[in-house]
């Protein structure tokens, strides 16, 4: 643990304590997030997907698997009834075939249409009835029990009117449960796809004993566990390394297909595949406290939540109930007066049948949760739908820097010798010394030497001197390394030339190494906290969009300045206290400035809640994820991107999808009460049920188009 005191000392961090109190890590990096089941919990995992019970909204107590085995018998016995009807035989110009009891075929399968796949709507308006809350249920079973009784009518001969409405009940009911059944497996798709993710979890795990190794199931396995993770095997549990390395997909956890090197002391998250060699890791939790059982819970909640454009969906639903109740009552009323009331039933019951206003109630949920889909599809999590219609608004985004726009972890920037060569051979040497040290800012300059390909001299004899720095014998030469405590200590003074370089490094915050060969400077290096490579792409991407990229810090000013010059960022805030965070969100709303605010960290919490729309980066902590509405998976800042995109995507659908569904009804509803009949143009109720089910169908198909928005980090522009 010595090189670990010497170290803090002796390497100022480029990441500054106020920042990085207390910051976390990617779910990639193994933070744990809050928990739902896992995987070997679920219940009745292997079926969800059709038999997920929704709990909110008109759908409450209803499943998909319900909705599609009703539509499908339904559809059956469509067939006969819409065969045999004169109307709809009269529609098309043939004659049904007739035989006894050939009559009777329409009637009773409608019959049974009307009890078996009108159900979910009979209760669901019932309920709305109770609840004094009109709405798409009560507008469905309005229509199809109007039908109901208008075609029985007619059927027994009462009244003698001609309004055999059977084959328009079938599809009706038919047309209604297709559209039920699409916005349910829409609606249930992202939690679909979080159960195929919890499926990929291995059922079995092979654990490391004292005598060998044992196959367990995975829900034996305990923190604290040592499990062999083959190559091509899947993490059973969350861990760490602590024997071998490999390249890990980590794919579906971060929606990035390239592979990352996971090796000794590095975390692994369940699920991710060990693509090319065999590790050993200490398991860290298990169960429920997986980073996946928690980001299954995030994509549940944003399933359960509401938004107010679904409100809005639910207010005009219920407008139109009063709208086709007061259209009906003054189309039997005015035909009525005018001594035709055959005509007056037929033009009411078609009214009212036709001003069901299910595409409306398609238009929005729909898109919603077609939208969530696709962002969880890309590592983006939407904890709640309001942030998803928000974000197409927003002026501003500010980014937390370090663990956001940074990595949150030292990086060697430049190395300088006072003869301005030999910058190789220096990196090695600093390396080979730092090479047994466990240190972040030992291991950064260790990954350095790694990257460029460097071969490392053989070090001897490591010894950590506390607060100066650690010193090595390389060759018969004895090679130091530290900070200015340690040319301090040995008298020495640094080259004016190399002088010159370091000046400039720690005037932008770096942390600044000197390498020392007995009493003659080699060299020195700067670490800095390493700006991640996407961070540039979101910045000059969300600024193509119309779109200011600001940044807050606690770091000095000068790193700040740094970091926001180097990636063009329009506004920086710096030397901010983490309690402070949430006023400088509350500044640029003061402007008239809409905020999305990007944190991974406790600290970030309050400005996340109080921003517009609070996206945490890499998961986050607990608290984060509580104040944020979205959840980027990853630690790609240009997943951002894919909000706002979305956002607008999924905003003008749903204006689309409305404008079609509410200007179908305002122009059907007078035409089918007649108000052109003077002029001869009048809306027969078999035009009026084609015209309705094409508006749905037409809805659907439109909220589909969202699946075209491509999505993916890596290809932002």
């Amino acid at each position: 643990m010595a090189e670990h005191d010497h170290h803090h000392d002796h390497h100022p961090s480029p990441v500054s304590e106020a920042d990085r109190e207390p910051t976390t890590r990617s779910v990639a990096d193994g933070i744990t997030p809050p928990a739902i089941e896992h995987h070997g919990h679920l219940t009745g995992h292997e079926d969800r997907d059709d038999h997920a019970v929704h709990s909110h909204g008109q759908h409450a107590g209803h499943s998909t698997a319900m909705f599609k085995d009703r539509f499908w018998l339904t559809l059956i016995l469509s067939v006969p009834v819409v065969y045999f009807s004169p109307m709809f035989g009269h529609l098309l110009g043939y004659m049904p075939p007739e035989f006894p009891g050939s009559v009777w075929i329409p009637p009773v399968l409608g019959t049974v249409i009307f009890l078996y796949g009108g159900m979910p709507f009979l209760k669901g308006g019932l309920n709305e009835l109770r609840n004094r809350q009109p709405g798409m249920m009560l507008l469905i079973s309005m229509a199809i029990t109007v039908a109901f009784v208008a075609s029985w009518a007619t059927s027994l001969r009462i009244g003698n009117f001609d309004l055999d409405f059977w084959w328009e009940l079938a599809l009706l009911v038919a047309i209604m449960l297709l559209g039920h059944w699409i916005e349910m497996r829409a609606l249930g798709s992202a939690q679909g796809a979080l159960d195929a993710l919890a499926a990929l979890l291995p059922d079995e795990a092979e654990r490391v004993t004292d005598t060998g190794v044992e196959t367990v199931m995975v829900s034996e396995l305990r923190t604290g566990d040592i499990v062999l993770v083959r190559s091509g095997a899947r993490m059973p549990a969350d861990g760490t390394v602590v024997d071998g390395q490999a390249e890990f997909d980590e794919s579906m956890i971060t929606g990035e297909s390239k592979t990352v090197l996971r090796t000794v002391g590095d975390p692994v998250v369940a699920g991710t595949v060990a693509t090319d060699n065999t590790v050993r890791a200490t398991v860290t939790a298990v169960g429920d406290d997986t980073a996946l059982a928690g980001i299954q819970r995030l994509v549940a909640e944003a399933q359960a939540s509401s938004s107010k454009a679904q409100a809005l969906a639910d207010r005009a639903a219920a407008f139109l109930f009063y709208f086709a109740t007061i259209a009906g009552v003054i189309t039997f009323v005015a035909w009525a007066l005018l001594g035709s009331l055959p005509e007056a039933v037929t033009r009411t019951v078609t009214v009212l049948v036709i001003a069901c206003p299910h595409a409306l109630g398609l238009a929005i949920p729909l898109v919603i949760a077609i939208s969530t889909e696709q962002a969880a599809r890309a590592g983006v999590l939407i904890k709640n739908r309001i942030a998803l219609e928000r974000m197409r608004t927003i002026d501003v985004v500010l980014f937390d820097k370090t663990g956001t726009l940074t990595k949150g972890e030292p990086e060697v920037r430049n190395t300088a010798t006072p003869n301005g060569a030999g910058n190789d051979e220096l990196l090695a040497l600093a390396a080979a010394v730092e090479s047994d040290s466990e240190h972040p800012v030992a291991r950064a300059i260790v990954r350095a030497a790694h990257n460029q390909g460097l071969k490392l001299p053989q070090a001897t004899g490591f010894t950590s001197m506390t607060g100066r720095g650690v010193r090595a014998m390389i060759d018969g030469r004895t090679i130091q390394v530290g900070g200015p405590a340690l040319l301090r200590e040995l008298g020495l003074a640094e080259p004016e030339p190399l002088a010159a370089s370091t000046r400039e490094w720690m005037g932008r915050g770096a942390a600044v190494l000197h390498v020392i060969d007995g009493e003659q400077v080699l060299g020195a290096l700067s670490l800095e906290d390493a700006i991640r490579p996407e961070s540039r792409q979101a910045v000059a991407a969300l600024q193509s969009r119309g779109v200011k990229v600001a940044m807050i810090t606690g770091d000095a000013a000068q790193v700040a300045k740094s970091v926001g010059a180097e990636l063009n960022i329009d506004e920086v805030f710096a030397e901010v206290l983490p309690a402070d965070k949430d006023k400088k969100v509350a500044e640029l709303q003061a402007r008239g400035m809409k905020v999305a605010m990007v944190g991974d960290g406790v600290n970030d919490s309050p400005a996340l809640a109080r921003a517009e729309v609070g996206i945490a980066i890499g998961a986050g902590t607990d608290v984060a994820m509580e104040s944020a509405g979205v959840i980027l998976a990853g630690n790609d800042p240009r997943a951002v991107l894919s909000m706002v995109d979305l956002s607008r995507a999924s905003y003008t659908k749903m204006w689309q999808n409305l404008v079609w569904a509410t200007g179908y009804n305002v122009i059907a509803v007078p035409l089918a009460a007649g108000v052109l009949a003077f002029a001869g143009i009048v809306l027969s109720p078999a035009a009026g049920a084609v015209l309705m089910s094409v508006s749905t169908i037409v809805v659907a198909l439109n909220a589909q188009l969202l699946r075209r928005v491509k999505l993916n980090p890596s290809q932002v522009r």
